[in-house]
């Protein structure tokens, strides 16, 4: 466990420069300066939506975003909705970081959420829907059928879904039954022929089946049914000798939020296994119905789920647009993204006789940063571990799994490298949320094989990504050390944009070293080198670069401050950069989903530059960077600035040091940031304003397709030498 007064150590030798952090807090910032989290969030969802409401985006990926903007707001409101009402209910409540209650947030939320939800689902009826009839891709209601549809989907539902559903009576024998979260059902009132006697039945729609049934492909194009409005269209054979009085589509949200109380005595895997049991019986926090539902209907189900009328949701159109994932699938070139075909690595490209790279002589080269998913996982990350475990020089692996695939051949790797007599250590984080399931299953699976698995430090979550080598070369034992922004998850890693660090600088091996040590081990190490390591250096560390522009700034010396991140909450780092803005520093940021910072008020943060790029691929990589008079301090890593990440979470960052590593990261910035780039732009106000089209109507720059480019740009070059 680690001790509380270790949580106050300095930077160590990352950074000797005595400055009292206290001192450079002492000017005066006003009480409203932060934007509230939760809205933030919505805000961004509102971004991917507009993804959706876009021309210039092909239209089956359109079909993909507003599929995602509904699967980001269900885990909005499992996790961030049903933890303000769990503390409300629990007398725990706290003013949120703009000093609100939570209940007012909740109000606040509820109108939002509202107001989105009828935007989606305007998108889709509207835009999109049309849209792909135009192209050739149509989805049609029952009564659009001909005779001959009808009869082909009749067959299908009696050979294939009839025998799965599973009506449920609700009556005196039958109490209410219990509906899971995020399924989607049928609310069905029917009517005794013989007694006269009005009923209610829930019939739950089959997950397992497609939600999109196909009724044919023909010249003109291709057409579907919904599975639900097949389902409702063949109620009477479920229902026989019933009248079928009225049917609605209802859908349920959970707080599926897992909270694990942990100690040192406690087995954790029995302990979390206990809670994802209970999960699935969380509270309802959402009702989502169709807009054409009747009173009664409603109200039974408000009476039965007990749940408030604020917490329903009327939908004018078709409930869990997640079904659109399917239909983004489709296989049309001419709606979808030109395809980007990852590049291997400069420095892991094959030699000339086209004989597999030596991953291993390759880093000894020199540092090599890959940039995914331009470049390759499986040629660098996946290749670095394969060929470890093959390698008989290599004595010791040591990773941190936090999600990757159960098929993952990163696992198979390590598996294979255990099951050749070498050392592994394989520190799984089994508390990653929503793949808590699934790292217990690959979890065992990597000890069955004799991998030495581990769970981390009780009360932390280990969140950095990192892989250390242990190869004997020569007689001595040499350190090959990968420090990476995102999972160790080849299927992520293909539309996941995250950086990695190859080293074998027995600096950055030796951190490795020490901090596995603390994570597997007692040990507490107090001070690395070219790491900064949460929860004990990474905050400070950060503030003081910050504080070091600063000071620059107000001596009248160049300064700046750029980072780049998921989410921008804490409060401390967000006042440091503020009194930097007062003090001069030009500070852009960069972030694509929360931000709490009110970047361009005047007398606080009016230097102050916030973007945010969102696109095909999720902008995941984490980026620090320092001006330090010329001579740039750049970390790289897999923290954001939340309280979370810096406080209750294992979370590292690698100084980047070779000058053209350096010189990349800053030519992304400066893409990054550039008005001539597509982005969305906040406001002091709190408002994101979208700038992707000149002043003729042309789209800007897309920085993710201007650096596939730049990336196929350097493999041609070296191809030519």
């Amino acid at each position: 466990m680690i001790e509380q007064d270790v949580l106050d150590a300095g930077l160590g030798d990352a950074d000797d420069d005595d400055f009292d952090l206290d001192e450079a807090f002492d000017s005066q910032l006003p009480d409203n300066r932060y934007l509230d989290r939760e809205l933030s969030w919505l805000a961004f969802n509102q971004r991917v939506l507009e993804l959706a409401e876009d021309p210039f985006v092909p239209l089956l990926e359109r079909a993909n975003f507003l599929a995602i903007f509904a699967s980001n707001l269900d885990e909005f409101f499992m996790v961030r909705v049903a933890g303000l009402k769990r503390r409300i209910v629990t007398g725990l409540a706290v003013p949120t970081n703009v000093g609100r209650s939570p209940q007012e947030v909740l109000a606040d939320i509820s109108a939002e959420a509202h107001r989105l939800q009828l935007r989606h689902a305007d998108v889709w009826l509207n835009q999109v829907k049309p849209a792909l009839a135009e192209a050739g891709i149509s989805v049609v209601g029952w009564d659009e059928l001909d005779d001959a549809d009808r009869e082909r989907l009749s067959d299908y539902f009696h050979a294939q879904v009839f025998p799965v559903l599973m009506p449920l009576a609700v009556d005196p024998a039958h109490p209410f039954p219990y509906i899971s979260g995020l399924s989607l059902n049928l609310a069905i009132r029917i009517r005794n022929a013989r007694t006269g006697r009005q009923e209610f039945a829930r019939l739950k729609v089959p997950p397992m089946l497609p939600r999109f049934v196909q009724v044919s492909d023909g010249e003109s194009g291709v057409r579907y049914v919904r599975l639900e409005e097949l389902i409702s269209n063949h109620l009477g054979d479920l229902f026989p000798g019933m009248e079928i009085l009225d049917h609605h589509a209802f859908r349920l949200t959970r707080n599926e939020d897992v909270v694990i109380e942990e100690d040192e005595t406690e087995n954790l895997i029995q302990a979390l296994e206990a809670e994802l049991l209970r999960r699935r019986f969380g509270p309802p926090i959402r009702l989502e119905v169709g807009d054409d539902m009747d009173e009664l209907t409603l109200d039974l189900l408000l009476k039965e789920l007990d749940i408030t009328a604020q917490e329903v949701y009327r939908i004018p159109g078709p409930l869990d647009l997640r079904g659109l994932f399917d239909l983004a699938r489709i296989d049309r070139p001419d709606l979808h993204y030109t395809p980007h075909v990852p590049t291997t690595a400069v420095a892991f490209q094959p030699g000339d006789n086209n004989e597999r790279a030596d991953i291993f002589a390759s880093i000894r080269k020199g540092d090599v940063l890959v940039h995914h998913p331009y470049e390759s996982f499986a040629t660098s990350v996946q290749a670095f571990l394969e060929q470890a475990a093959r390698d008989p020089h290599v004595l010791a692996i040591k990773q941190t799994l936090y999600r990757t695939s159960g098929d993952s051949p990163i696992v198979q790797a390590l598996i294979d490298a255990a099951e050749a007599g070498k050392q592994v250590l394989a520190l799984v984080e089994v508390k990653a949320r929503f793949d808590e399931a699934a790292n217990i299953v690959w979890a065992r699976k990597l000890e069955k094989a004799g991998v030495h698995v581990v769970y981390g430090l009780v009360g932390l979550k280990t969140h950095c990504k990192l892989a250390l080598v242990i190869r004997e070369e020569d007689g001595v034992l040499r350190h090959y050390s990968h420090v990476g922004t995102g999972n160790y998850n080849p299927k992520t890693s293909r539309i996941y944009e995250d950086f990695g660090l190859f080293t074998v600088d027995p600096v950055v091996g030796r951190d490795l070293t020490r901090l596995f040590n603390e994570l597997s081990g007692y040990a507490i190490e107090k001070k690395f080198k070219r790491l900064l390591v949460a929860p004990l250096h990474l905050r400070k560390g950060l503030l003081r670069h910050i504080e070091k522009e600063r000071r620059n700034a107000l001596a009248g010396k160049p300064s700046g401050i750029r980072i780049k991140v998921n989410s921008m909450v804490d409060e401390q780092i967000i006042d440091a950069l503020y009194r930097a803005s007062q003090a001069g520093v030009p500070v852009d940021v960069w972030v694509r989903g929360i931000c709490s910072l009110k970047p361009g008020v005047p007398g606080m943060s009016e230097n102050i530059t916030v973007r945010s790029i969102l696109g095909r691929y999720l902008e995941h990589s984490r980026i620090f960077a320092f001006h330090n008079q010329g001579d740039p301090q750049v970390y790289i890593g897999s923290a954001d600035m939340m309280h979370r990440n810096l406080d209750r979470r294992v979370e590292a960052l690698v100084r980047v040091v070779a000058p053209a590593h350096i010189a990349a990261l800053t030519e992304l910035f400066d893409r990054a940031m550039s008005d001539k780039t597509s982005s969305w732009w906040l406001g002091p106000d709190g408002e994101w304003t979208r700038h992707h089209l000149d002043e003729s109507g042309k789209p800007l720059t897309d920085l993710q397709d201007r650096t596939m480019m730049s990336v196929q740009r350097r493999r041609r070059a070296r191809a030519v030498r």
